[in-house]
């Protein structure tokens, strides 16, 4: 998949295609329903599939204060954007001078211009353009001034009854916003569910208070500058992965114990991401940049009477993940 960062990086004459636009922030499955909605219509049409996003997220631009925590770190949105089959990343520095463009301005400038789209393919609630002032209506008569046609396609998200989400009798549209909201309550596992792959918070390996190695499980503590929204305090089922090592390299995915939290028990402020690899007390991880994926909540994050209490506690927590994860107990 090409990666294009700005419109000065498509290449001359590039095209016909067929684009879609979004922020694409968690790529979860509703992201990729329609998605592959696109990457159909393209190999019909025998054309390049193109999704044009934007860095940063625009409400962290216009309204930093109600900016939403991200899903996914800008690497990781565009690898799984590549799994899609897209041929094609146009991701545009949101500014607020970009804000400032008109809805006309972006489709003949964006769409028509550099990607000379055949074919745009959107949700029914796209809008875009200053204010958000263009919408499916806008795009559908730019589109016959233009050239290219408008495909709308349906929401896609959880039917009733499957179980997928709170309240299982009501139907639900897949989205970022539920998504962080069930992250929020801890519910990682059904945060899954919307995402079609565990969640995952990404930073690089830096010194905590080495208490992990004293008590018998070293950790590996993420910077505090980490990407990715963290969920609600608490002790989860995760592993670990490792994008510097090859996929298939041996420690490239790594089953952990992974804390969130503030460590009560030893009086702690400072709200951490920890993991302790299952078993493993040979691995130097500091200064290393990493994933930590969130499989399953055990228990929300207490304050135990002592540090034998809580050891005795850390056992039970990987006794537990092991089943969760399917890891051998040690001989």
């Amino acid at each position: 998949m090409q990666r294009w960062q700005g419109l000065e990086a498509v290449p001359d004459g590039f095209g016909p295609s067929v684009v879609t636009i979004g922020n694409f922030d968690g790529v979860h499955r509703g992201h990729r329903a329609l998605l592959a909605e696109v990457v159909a219509a393209a190999r019909e049409r025998h054309l390049p599939a193109v999704a044009v996003t934007f860095e940063p997220h625009p409400v962290a631009v216009l309204f930093p204060e109600r900016a939403p925590a991200m899903l996914t770190a800008p690497d990781h949105r565009l690898e799984l954007l590549a799994e899609t089959g897209l041929d094609a990343v146009l991701v545009l520095e949101f500014t607020r001078e970009f804000a400032q463009w008109s809805p006309e301005r972006f489709v003949r400038t964006v769409f028509a211009g550099a990607l000379r789209a055949a074919l745009v393919v959107v949700g029914a609630d796209t809008r875009f353009g200053h204010r958000n002032s263009g919408d499916v209506a806008t795009l559908r008569h730019l589109g016959a001034e233009c050239g290219f046609d408008v495909e709308i396609v349906p929401e896609f998200g959880r039917k009733p009854g499957s179980g997928s989400g709170p309240g299982d009798g009501a139907a639900r549209r897949w989205s970022s916003s539920w998504v962080r909201e069930l992250l929020a309550e801890g519910e990682v596992a059904r945060a899954a569910e919307v995402l079609g792959r565990p969640h995952r918070v990404t930073g690089v390996v830096v010194h905590g208070d080495h208490r992990g190695r004293d008590l018998g499980y070293p950790t590996a503590n993420l910077s505090r500058d980490a990407l990715g929204q963290v969920p609600a305090d608490g002790v989860y089922a995760g592993r670990l992965v490792r994008p510097e090592l090859p996929p298939d390299a041996p420690d490239a995915v790594l089953p952990a114990a992974v804390s969130v939290g503030t460590n009560p028990t030893f009086d702690g402020l400072e709200r951490r991401v920890e993991a302790y690899v299952l078993d493993r007390t040979d691995l130097d991880l500091y200064g290393e940049r990493l994933a930590v994926e969130f499989v399953e909540r055990l228990r929300p994050t207490l304050r135990f009477d002592g540090v034998d209490a809580l050891v005795a506690q850390m056992a039970l927590d990987v006794a537990r993940c092991r089943e969760l994860l399917g890891v051998p107990a040690r001989s």
